[in-house]
């Protein structure tokens, strides 16, 4: 593998990840500071996650909170592929879930997406 280039799969991280680099692979955006105070205005606090860049990039978190703040409403939507034992690592994204679904009022839906590891899966 080349000095430059990196892997990044749901199952393999290789390399040394490049953070601008996987932004534009998964067309997301970074997490700016401008929208961790626009998260901090609805929640009135800051997620340690948040604060400690656990999570860099978003998809679409600014129009979802431009339209929060429009009165709309919106839902969470997270799960677990079950491919082996749950280990410590799954409670990152469950536990910030749980505090947007606490700060925001919004409901949750958690699904076990056996059927979607089948299909993503080559072997």
């Amino acid at each position: 593998m080349p000095a430059d280039d990196f892997v990044v799969t749901p199952w393999n991280v290789e390399g040394d990840i490049d953070y601008d680099k996987l932004i534009k692979r998964f067309g997301t955006q970074k997490i700016t500071p401008e929208l961790l105070s626009k998260i901090e205005k609805f929640t009135h606090e800051s997620h340690f996650m948040l604060r400690r860049g656990i999570f860099f990039s978003h998809r679409d978190l600014n129009r979802l909170l431009d339209d929060y703040e429009k009165g709309k409403k919106f839902f969470l939507y997270t799960g677990r592929g079950p491919s082996g034992h749950t280990h410590i690592g799954h409670l990152v994204p469950w536990v910030f879930a749980k505090w947007l679904q606490d700060k925001f009022g919004a409901k949750m839906y958690f699904q076990l997406t056996d059927d979607e590891k089948f299909w993503s899966k080559k072997d």
